[in-house]
């Protein structure tokens, strides 16, 4: 079968798909690569990776392509369902004989309730996917095929056992290689990033238990698999020679620093490499791992900070103090390593006055650049679940009708409206400060590219905000 690997076109620049943590449209163009689907595509010769959303591609385009397969792998995730749902829906009308699939969290959390949303859906993989869909490419039966969900000519809707956790990483693919057959470097861009960029993971799953954090509870696994040095450091190496006008290469691991000997001795065989790169890490991450990464060219850090509360930090079993996040910061800015810090308003636990703890340890941290995102109970998280019990739970769409974020909690001391109007005061007190503004200048000044990009950016986000409050306003909430 000719197979298609396909991050659906949905909302306009919605960045939900197969690399995104935060299924949502973002406030600056901001695309990941679709690195899950990359793995099964470099195991079919006649296969092809399409990421819609990156390439703009809109719902005919995306099927004029796809009619030339046997077979589509709708990467879905809970926000954009509905919207693949009725894609595969147009797709099987202009070609009955297409197979369709869906893949992602939300299927594996929710296996039966997906395929039953539609008759269009022909199976459902749960968890990883990598060995299932070209097994059913060459011809296995459904029957036999572990982790699928699938119905029987009766209707009858059988669940097949999951196959075991994938130990052996080194034996799958290159990710970079399926880039370079089917994907552009220029359609991806992070804001904080070198641009253009190329992202892999070294390994799966997160050790930690962050109670809101969609992939180790739904998918991934709440334990880190990795990759060897050696195999992670050919692949990096394939990758600057495939794109020399690269300018970092990026380790999307939930967090590449868990395993710090390992984080040390990557570093080692990258630095004959001479690139920049960067990587998620946790803040716990000892001053002599920072500085080997460092000295081995690491340039930037995805920390999640979440909260300035303890109180909430504990509550989500972060694993980490506000103390320990001062600490880190502090060792990023003697190691000259920028920081890019994710922050969440609406975790349990949430008051007016966490929020403003919050916004003044971000402040006073004084890292780079941050992320504000609205806490989402994803189906099949601890955090959905704490909502449900306490009735905290207010709607169940986690995006609005354009893809923007909504705040479907709300608790006893902070209405779901004052959480959702913090992350723009969130974005406010710390962007606005002059120290910030003053970093901002003087890199716009010393790099051309960074002040145009800079500039179109401040314009997106401005546009977004706006655009987010007016809707925020006309659904009343």
């Amino acid at each position: 079968m000719k197979v298609l690997f396909l991050n659906p076109p949905s909302f306009k620049d919605f960045d939900g798909g197969a690399g995104s943590r935060y299924q949502a449209q973002r406030e600056v163009r901001s695309f990941w690569y679709p690195t899950w689907l990359a793995y099964p595509a470099g195991m079919l010769q006649d296969s092809l990776l399409l990421d819609a959303p990156a390439a703009n591609l809109g719902v005919k385009q995306t099927l004029d392509i796809a009619r030339n397969f046997d077979l589509t792998v709708f990467y879905t995730s809970t926000p954009s369902l509905k919207n693949d749902i009725a894609t595969a829906e147009r797709l099987k009308r202009e070609k009955p004989t297409m197979k369709v699939t869906f893949v992602g969290p939300h299927p594996t959390v929710l296996p039966r309730e997906t395929l039953q949303a539609s008759g269009v859906i022909d199976f459902v993989v749960r968890k990883e996917f990598d060995y299932a869909i070209p097994d059913y490419a060459n011809g296995r039966p459904l029957s036999e095929i572990p982790s699928v969900t699938w119905r029987r000519e009766d209707g009858e809707v059988v669940t097949n056992p999951l196959a075991p956790e994938l130990k052996d990483l080194d034996s799958l693919p290159f990710a970079a290689d399926v880039y370079k057959r089917d994907l552009k470097l220029e359609h991806y861009e992070i804001p904080w990033m070198l641009n253009p960029y190329v992202s892999v993971y070294t390994g799966r799953g997160c050790g930690s238990q962050c109670t809101f954090c969609l992939w180790p509870q739904t998918f991934s696994g709440n334990r880190y698999r990795v990759r060897t040095p050696e195999n992670v450091a050919e692949e990096v190496g394939k990758i600057i020679k495939y794109w020399p006008k690269m300018r970092q290469y990026f380790f999307d691991d939930d967090t590449f620093t868990e395993q710090q000997p390992r984080a040390r001795e990557i570093s080692r065989k990258l630095a004959r490499f001479g690139k920049e790169w960067g990587c998620n890490t946790k803040v716990v991450v000892s001053y002599e791992t920072l500085k080997e990464m460092r000295d081995a060219g690491c340039r930037v850090l995805v920390a999640g900070f979440e909260s300035g509360s303890n109180q909430i930090l504990k509550n989500i079993q972060k694993g980490a103090t506000v103390q320990q996040a001062y600490e880190f910061a502090r060792n990023c800015r003697k190691l000259g390593i920028l920081v890019h810090g994710t922050f969440i308003v609406g975790l349990p636990g949430e008051t007016r006055e966490t929020l403003e703890e919050s916004m003044r340890f971000a402040c006073e941290l004084d890292i780079d650049t941050i992320q504000v995102s609205l806490a989402s109970p994803y189906p099949g998280t601890k955090f959905y679940e704490h909502v449900i019990k306490n009735g905290y739970m207010t709607a169940e769409s986690l995006v609005s009708e354009h893809g923007y974020q909504t705040c479907n909690v709300s608790y006893p001391d902070v209405t779901s409206r004052e959480i959702f109007d913090a992350m723009d005061l969130f974005y406010r007190r710390f962007y606005f400060r002059g120290r910030c503004i003053k970093r901002i200048v003087g890199r716009m000044l010393k790099d051309p590219d960074e002040r145009n990009r800079k500039l179109r950016e401040g314009v997106e986000f401005v546009k977004f905000m706006l655009r987010r409050r007016a809707g925020a306003s006309a659904a009343n909430c």
